[in-house]
């Protein structure tokens, strides 16, 4: 399964968190896989895709990062998924 993972930096606190990612990594156990991700340009939020079966797997990545980001995450589909779910169909996405 796949879940967007929604960062929100607090206080500014965009280099706390990446000299935290350098010294320490992910901090994601054994059974979260990481997709790809994307900051917010002014470093307020960060969006990761994560894949992972076992949500409380999920539950223990994101309270390795509770000290530094307040999180989300929300379980997604992508929207050839979504199409063939509600057309019963794969449409050709452009």
């Amino acid at each position: 399964m796949r879940f967007m993972v929604i960062e929100h930096f607090s206080d500014g606190n965009a280099k706390a968190i990446y000299q935290c990612f350098r010294d320490k990594g992910r901090l994601m156990p054994e059974g979260v896989s990481y997709v790809d991700s994307w900051v917010e340009a002014n470093f307020e939020r960060c969006f990761q895709l994560v894949e992972c079966e076992d949500v409380d797997l999920l539950e223990t990545w994101v309270d390795n990062w509770r000290d530094l980001v307040a999180v989300e995450f929300y379980p997604v589909v992508s929207s050839a998924e979504a199409a063939e779910a509600t057309l019963g169909e794969s449409p050709e996405l452009h």
